[in-house]
């Protein structure tokens, strides 16, 4: 900054405190600097690592975990290389489920090991784990119960607070003819992080007490047994009496609602069927449905549409389809605060050759025609089958594939987050069997594909941008 060094301290003060010059800006500017050479011609994304495992893969913020988590590789390097490998374990200890925490930069912690990202881990035994992301040390570790299994780990304010959700207790219908009424449907611990504390164990129970518990520190009520250590775990400390207000309320199919936008609204399709596909988008504030609210896009596929807000935090929607994805905004009415308008701001659509589909050659040569019409999502057309936003370049990753020679061919396109309009095109090499599932993952200069293979296998193939032919 040679245009101020002139200036004193109060003025560096002042140009910060208005965000001029400060780290925010320079890190926005390096990532402009990335996205300009991810998009540029003369650059290709080349398939640089690829690793199998037997049991399921996970990728969060840089990092490829195998084998249960056991097993990490960071993917930051221009070849994945491997951060740690936790001690193996027994079939009873064994992680069932994972969350990945970042340290919070805007407090300080009271210990180092705190200020840097953690793994924390459920077991099969219920123990809680606190890894290190970086090194996999073990840096903290809780006994939850003897009594009740856990199994599940989830946010519950992201980063902040996270709860530990049990398997549902069930009544077999023996016991249910012998009298035997199982009130407790589940068991829910939930935590605050960095530092990790307990807010408390709470029961869903068909029939409000509370009383505070502290993690290493003895419980006087159940004989002074130390909380958080075996065989005594954490007890239950909070008790529902009586059913809590209802917040929010709706009747919806298959028990899927969607809440964001600005102004708040949420999505959801009727508890019915036929209304499969079709879907609603009211407010939030008195369940009013927007005005062109109902997105229904008619699809005739094997796979049907999905619609969820946009994690840009714009308050968009996206609608996908099997050859159409729409972008669609919420935009209040001319001279009303209470009366909204779902409005299409862009389309992205797949090439299709309609007519070209409708006729056949047999094997000894005779041209047919078909009485029918193909499906939406025909393996011989193009056809979108994943979408992910890749926050910090601000691009759509669209994977698109086309069968060829018997084999499914995959393409990522990249497109502008704000006009729809396509940039790239990145070809897997890898072939996309769509009878599988498929994860797909585009970090900054990185692009991450898991694939289920055949005797339930999976696989992880990793690309990353370099020089193109242009370049060498």
């Amino acid at each position: 900054m040679p245009q101020l060094r002139g200036e004193n301290v109060a003025a560096y003060l002042d140009f910060r405190s208005r965000g001029i010059f400060d780290a925010g800006t320079l890190s926005k500017l390096n990532l402009k600097i990335l996205r300009g050479i991810v998009l540029q011609d003369s650059k290709d994304f080349t398939k640089v690592w690829t690793k199998s495992s037997k049991s399921t893969i996970f990728y969060e913020s840089g990092r490829i975990y195998f084998e249960n988590y056991q097993c990490c590789f960071s993917s930051l390097p221009s070849e994945p290389q491997l951060l740690y490998e936790l001690p193996k374990r027994s079939k009873t200890e064994k992680i069932e489920d994972a969350l990945l925490c970042q340290c919070p930069l805007d407090k300080g912690l009271p210990t180092p090991s705190d200020q840097k990202p953690s793994l924390l881990a459920l077991t099969g035994n219920n123990w809680l784990y606190r890894f290190s992301a970086v090194t996999g040390q073990q840096l903290e570790k809780v006994y939850l119960s003897p009594h009740y299994k856990f199994r599940y780990l989830g946010w519950d304010v992201s980063q902040e607070t996270f709860y530990v959700k049990s398997i549902q207790n069930k009544v077999t219908s023996s016991a249910r003819q012998a009298g035997f009424n199982q009130n407790t449907l589940l068991y829910l611990a939930v935590f605050r992080i960095f530092p990790l504390q307990l807010v408390g164990v709470l029961e869903i129970n068909k029939s409000y007490i509370t009383k505070e518990l502290v993690i290493g520190e003895q419980c006087h009520s159940e004989g002074g047994k130390t909380v958080g250590e075996a065989p005594f775990g954490i007890p239950v400390n909070i008790h529902i009496n009586e059913c809590p207000p209802v917040l929010f309320e709706v009747s919806c199919f298959d028990n899927g609602v969607q809440i964001g936008g600005h102004p708040w609204h949420y999505i959801f399709t009727l508890p019915h069927k036929k209304h499969q596909g079709s879907y609603r988008i009211c407010s939030l504030k008195d369940n009013t449905l927007a005005k062109h609210g109902i997105q229904d896009m008619k699809c005739c596929s094997l796979e049907s549409d999905w619609i969820y807000f946009h994690p840009d935090d714009s308050g968009r929607i996206i609608h996908v389809g099997p050859s159409t994805i729409n972008v669609l905004k919420i935009l209040s009415e001319l001279e009303s605060d209470t009366v909204f308008d779902i409005v299409k701001e862009f389309s992205i659509t797949a090439q299709r050759d309609n007519a070209a589909s409708q006729i056949s050659v047999t094997s000894s040569g005779r041209t047919v025609k078909r009485r029918f019409h193909q499906l939406d999502d025909d393996p011989d057309q193009e056809t979108f089958r994943m979408v992910e936003y890749e926050d910090e370049l601000d691009l759509l990753a669209v994977v698109e594939v086309t069968h060829r020679e018997d084999e499914g061919k995959a393409h990522v396109r990249l497109h502008d987050n704000n006009t729809g309009a396509l940039l790239k095109r990145v070809p897997l090499v890898e072939s996309w069997d769509v009878t599988y599932s498929h994860e797909l993952f585009f970090d900054r200069d990185t692009i991450v594909h898991i694939e289920q293979t055949k005797n339930n296998n999976f696989c992880c193939h990793v690309y990353k941008i370099s020089r193109g032919q242009a370049d060498e």
